[in-house]
This record gives C-alpha cells, sequence and structure tokens, in this order.
C-alpha cells in the first residue's frame, strides 16, 4: 500500500482557516506603507547563489549552513531566497532604480527560504515583509522606520506587547577593531565557551553577543563594548537618532550585545521583541547597510531597511487576541432545491454580482435538504440566504432570510436586489 506524500518538513500548507487572519494582518501592514508613500516591488524566490555569498557574507550562518542551493541544468548555482534586501537592492541596480544616487522607498512581501531546525514561530519557509530605503544617510529614516513599524502595532493592536531594542555597530572598520579585541578576550574565557561559540570566534565572533545562554551571557558582562570603539560619526548618528526617538515618544532600550546576523550591517541597528512568544521573541528587525550597494556592484549609496516575520506577527497577535471573529467567507448563500432551480441560482448569483459586485456570494450545488444548507450557510458565516424552491421559481420569486434577525420574505426577483442593497448598506 502506497504512503501519502508529506509536506517537506518546515514548510507549512496554511489551510483557508488561516487565512482570514493573514490577509487581516497584511491589509493593515500595506495600508500604513501606502500612508507613507512606499511603493512595493516584486522579486524573485530564486538568485544566484553569489548574490548571497557576496552580500550576507561566507561565514555567517545562513551562508554556511542555512541556504537551499542547488544546480540548474546548465550547472549555475542558485539559491531560494534567505532574506530580501540582497535581492532587491539586486533588482534596484540592475534596473537603474537608485542610478546616480535616486531616493527610493520600496517594500515586499512574501516567502524566504532557511535550513532551521524547525519549531513554533520559526519555519524552513517563511513569510516576511520587508522595507528598504536608498539613497538617504541621515538618522531621520532611520527614526522613520522605525515609526512606521510603530504604527503597525498600533493598527494592529499590540503595541503593548512589543518593545524597541536599539544599537550602533558602527563603521566597517571601527567593528573590525572591535571584533579582535573581543576574539582576544574570548580566547581569554576559551574553556568556559561551548562548541558553537568556540566555533564562532574564529568565523563571526560578533554573533556570539547574540547569545540566549546564561553561562555566556555571563562572560560577556567583562567583554569589551562595542560602543567604545564606535568612529564619531557613528556616535553623532545613534545619538541624533535617539534624541529624536525621545521627542517624538518612542520608547527604547539600548542593548549593546544587539548585533544582526548578516555581515551588510552598519551603525543603526534595532529589532522589536515580545516575551510572549518565548526564545523566537523577535517580530522585526533591521538597520543601517550604507556599503551594500557598492559591494554589489552599484555606486557607494546609503541604505536602511527592516523585515518583519508575519509568522511570529501572526502568533502574536492570535494570542493576544483569542476572541478575534473571523469576516464571514459569504454574504449571501443561495439555497437551490432541484437540478432547475440550481441553473436558476446560478442566472440569480451573476446578476447579483453585476448589481452588487463587493458581495461575496456562494451558490449551493448539493441536492440536501433546507435544514442543512441553512446549516451550512451558518458555517459561511453568511448573513443572507435566498432561497429558490419550485413554488419561487414558478412564481419567479425568491424568499430572503436574514440570520441575523431571522425575519423573512419572498419577494419578485426584480425585488431582492433593493432589498440586499437596504441589508448591506
Amino acid at each position: 500500500m502506497k504512503k501519502n506524500i508529506q509536506s517537506v518538513r518546515g514548510m507549512n500548507a496554511y489551510l483557508p482557516k488561516d487565512i482570514p487572519l493573514w490577509k487581516h494582518i497584511e491589509i493593515i501592514l500595506k495600508k500604513v506603507l501606502q500612508n507613507y508613500g512606499y511603493c512595493e516591488i516584486h522579486l524573485p524566490i530564486i538568485e544566484k547563489t553569489l548574490l548571497f555569498k557576496r552580500a550576507i557574507g561566507l561565514m555567517t550562518d545562513v551562508v554556511e549552513k542555512e541556504m537551499y542551493t542547488f544546480n540548474d541544468r546548465n550547472g549555475n548555482s542558485l539559491t531560494l531566497r534567505p532574506e530580501g534586501t540582497a535581492g532587491c537592492v539586486r533588482a534596484s541596480i540592475e534596473h537603474g532604480l537608485i542610478y546616480n544616487n535616486q531616493e527610493q522607498r520600496l517594500w515586499y512581501i512574501g516567502p524566504m527560504f532557511r535550513y532551521e531546525r524547525p519549531q513554533k514561530g520559526r519555519y524552513r519557509q517563511f513569510y516576511q515583509l520587508g522595507i528598504e530605503v536608498f539613497g538617504l544617510c541621515g538618522p531621520n529614516i532611520d527614526a522613520e522606520l522605525i515609526l512606521i513599524s510603530a504604527r503597525f502595532w498600533k493598527a494592529l493592536g499590540i503595541s503593548n506587547y512589543v518593545k524597541l531594542e536599539l544599537n550602533s555597530i558602527g563603521s566597517l572598520e571601527a567593528r573590525a577593531h572591535y571584533r579582535n579585541a573581543l576574539v582576544v578576550f574570548l580566547k581569554q574565557h576559551i574553556n568556559e565557551l561551548d562548541p558553537n561559540s568556540k566555533q564562532q570566534i574564529y568565523c563571526n565572533p560578533l554573533r556570539i553577543l547574540d547569545s540566549k545562554k546564561p553561562k555566556i551571557q555571563k562572560i560577556l558582562k567583562y567583554a569589551p563594548r562595542l560602543s567604545e570603539y564606535l568612529d564619531e560619526e557613528s556616535q553623532i548618528h545613534f545619538s541624533s537618532l535617539c534624541k529624536f526617538l525621545k521627542e517624538i515618544g518612542i520608547s527604547y532600550t539600548i542593548n549593546q550585545n544587539l548585533v544582526r546576523g548578516l555581515d551588510y550591517y552598519n551603525r543603526t541597528v534595532f529589532e522589536w521583541v515580545t516575551s510572549n512568544l518565548g526564545s523566537q521573541g523577535t517580530i522585526c528587525a533591521g538597520g543601517r547597510y550604507d556599503n551594500l550597494v557598492k559591494h554589489l556592484g552599484g555606486k557607494k549609496i546609503p541604505a536602511v531597511g527592516l523585515a518583519i516575520g508575519l509568522e511570529r506577527l501572526m502568533l502574536l497577535f492570535q494570542i493576544l487576541n483569542p476572541d478575534f471573529v473571523f469576516p464571514p467567507i459569504v454574504d449571501i448563500y443561495i439555497i437551490s432545491i432541484g437540478i432547475k432551480e440550481q441553473k436558476i441560482a446560478i442566472q440569480l448569483a451573476e446578476k447579483i454580482r453585476d448589481v452588487l459586485p463587493n458581495l461575496k456570494i456562494m451558490t449551493n450545488y448539493k441536492n440536501s435538504n433546507l435544514k442543512k444548507q441553512i446549516a451550512r450557510a451558518n458555517k459561511f458565516g453568511s448573513r443572507v440566504v435566498l432561497i429558490l424552491g419550485e413554488n419561487e421559481t414558478t412564481l419567479k420569486e425568491v424568499t430572503i432570510k436574514d440570520l441575523k434577525n431571522g425575519q423573512q420574505e419572498t419577494l419578485t426577483q426584480s425585488q431582492v436586489f433593493q432589498r440586499l442593497s437596504t441589508i448591506f448598506l
């Protein structure tokens, strides 16, 4: 007996019951972005592997362990995108969107892929909304991205359950000096480190700062601080950003151990975190990457961006809103008794869609009794059922029942449109 084919581990299907909440959250996020004048861009899911190796860094966990990479029929190495920034930069260079330091404010949404250990809120195919801004170098645009994300949380009603953490990781040169000092310190404590941290000393020591292990954090209390190695320009930039956030009432905490796992970041980095999701508490992360455009073949153009993990955001929203009322699947459910009546029901549904195009209408095609069909209408959240039986068909009438108040009346087909307009005003 053949076994059923299962989905790939960590790559989930989102079922019809899940989609209304996805749509609810997406609509809110997109409306905020529209209010700020940001433009949508659609990016390929597959890119050349070299793009991510060059952008993210060869010694990062993403490139070393997590990418889905394969050769196509021509022997080209391709990768399912593990994040969106590199692809957005590549597309913007290739299509001249940021030629001569043109300003661009872009956003995108879609699946990303990383080979990680699946757990709640972290999957191998996961969805992100990303925002990227090119051509603006001052701290004000950093602040705007933080303001946009804060407005997301306000619109979703979760502002009281997320907090902002900030840091500055300085210029690439300043970070290199700090890296050397950190490596010297960590080698002095080599016997106290776990195997993973020992390996990271030689490939990406700054990632150790982000360790969640209490023993590692205890050691790091005595480590040199990145803030002590910041260049003057980064200090001024970060100070101006913090001052402005205070002035406009955005609360934050400076987390000196906050770094990013990708090599291209510099200066401002930030995360929105929550304590309601356990270990997967980061729902939004971002920062500046002023050198990436040039590194990928363009001119030196300042840039800043963020990404939101939609699965984590949805989980948080569900936890905080267990009684959230989903919008109905249909507004009108048309019940027909008999084959002849089904054909008339189809024609009636099309006429209603012509007159009232915003309504969601479903037509029944099962020869079940009236009671079962009304139960099905209630299951789909329908406000109204239209009933076409033998008598209604003969007299060219329709029985209309309002499931909200139980009122029922029989009208001519021409009167139905006016009655529906009144109900759904």
